[in-house]
């Protein structure tokens, strides 16, 4: 069931469904995208037609972000938990490993990604790393975009974890997406966890809608403008829509 938030799409859904739908995905081999929404996101959203697009076209878009979560629960969805691209992660990959499912990593840096690699397979033994690839932070020419989707169909993974950061994942994963035959994931920041150059927040502070303060401490000068403008400007759009009683439009 979609929910509409400021324009996007986010589904009311567990773990427990997620993990069977990208399973079912990975093994078919479909060609899927799967988003993780927090406010952060559907700001971007709202704030350009074009990303909004783009997200409302993913097969799955989970509650990432607490607010979201509180969206969701007003709307009548009162079980509504948070699903979040960590926890996703961790569940799909145990998920992949037991049934010999081929996986693969692109974002972050060689070091982290090298580590992360290195780490999940200590976690999951039985893991298919098929493919893992950093590339440069500049945009890549057209050969060498080619080369990176030609490697992925290559590997034949079925899941592919991208970690290039919002917007820019969810862009890459909607224009590459028709050319592999998996499941894409936009992950971001798990990158980074999973390889501990960074550290995940405490439980009571992701529970409570308090992440975001943890996440700011780690990065101040890459974050600060994504906490303290775009925040505040999605309270005031959703009171706004609460004194009109039009904060959330159910989708079929």
């Amino acid at each position: 069931m979609k929910q509409t938030i400021l324009g996007t799409h986010i589904d009311a859904t567990s773990y427990e469904e997620a993990t069977s739908l990208i399973q079912r995905w990975a093994e078919n081999g479909e060609s899927r995208m799967v988003f993780f929404a927090n406010v952060h996101m559907v700001m971007e959203a709202y704030d350009s037609k074009e990303f909004q697009e783009i997200v409302n076209a993913a097969d799955l878009v989970t509650p990432d972000g607490m607010p979201l979560v509180w969206m969701l629960r007003r709307s009548g969805f009162s079980s509504q938990s948070r699903v979040s691209g960590y926890d996703q992660t961790m569940r799909s990959l145990e998920t992949a490993a037991a049934a010999g499912i081929p996986v693969g990593f692109l974002g972050s840096t060689p070091s982290n990604l090298a580590n992360m690699c290195e780490n999940l397979q200590k976690i999951f033994p039985k893991l298919q790393i098929a493919y893992a690839y950093s590339p440069s932070f500049r945009e890549q020419s057209a050969e060498e975009d080619a080369a990176i989707v030609s490697a992925i169909s290559k590997s034949g993974l079925r899941v592919l974890f991208v970690g290039l950061g919002c917007p820019k994942q969810e862009r890459w994963i909607y224009d590459h997406h028709p050319q592999l035959t998996a499941v894409a994931l936009g992950i971001g920041a798990v990158f980074e966890i999973l390889g501990e150059s960074q550290s995940r927040a405490p439980k009571w502070m992701r529970e409570t809608g308090l992440e975001w303060l943890h996440r700011l401490w780690q990065e101040p000068t890459r974050l600060w403008k994504r906490y303290f403008y775009l925040n505040p400007r999605f309270i005031a759009l959703m009171f706004r829509r609460f004194q009109n009683g039009q904060e959330n439009e159910q989708n079929n």
